[in-house]
């Protein structure tokens, strides 16, 4: 397992993101609230989490919803997946949304989403002027269901 120095700024007074087993793929983000929030369903909010890092170049760190906050009351993210780019010094946001007809109940400290570190490599590329100079494959053109489901 590999690992690497981040830099962190906890302007919250909760605890420093963990990772909750030995096995956790992220850390847990915990919202920087001073009172309990309602989130209505369908309505998009940005929960502050307190949190500043620098991370190295070549490392991204992807916030991503929570399993079982999805599950049990549709708690999800907006964007799916966020990525906070290594150059990014601003606090960390989750962009949530309740995709279910019920309001969710946030509590100062609550952790509403996970945090996972990732290499990235960058694209160079090279343009070509027709789609045919593009080296074909047995897949093609095939997208959304080409598979057959």
């Amino acid at each position: 397992m590999k690992t690497c120095k981040i830099k962190i700024f906890n302007d919250s007074e909760h605890s420093l993101p963990e990772y909750q087993t030995v096995g956790s793929a992220g850390v847990d983000l915990q919202a920087n609230l001073s009172e309990m929030i309602l989130l209505h369903p369908h309505q998009v909010y940005q929960i502050p989490t307190g949190i500043f890092l620098e991370i190295p170049v070549g490392i991204e760190a992807q916030v991503r919803a929570r399993s079982g906050l999805a599950l049990k009351h549709g708690l999800s993210l907006v964007n799916g997946i966020g990525t906070i780019d290594s150059d990014f010094r601003g606090e960390i946001k989750v962009l949530v949304i309740v995709l279910i007809d019920k309001p969710y109940q946030l509590q100062p400290g609550e952790r509403i989403a996970q945090m996972v570190f990732s290499e990235y490599i960058k694209a160079d590329f090279s343009k070509v002027n027709t789609i045919e100079a593009l080296e074909s494959s047995d897949r093609g053109v095939g997208g959304f269901g080409h598979s057959g489901k």
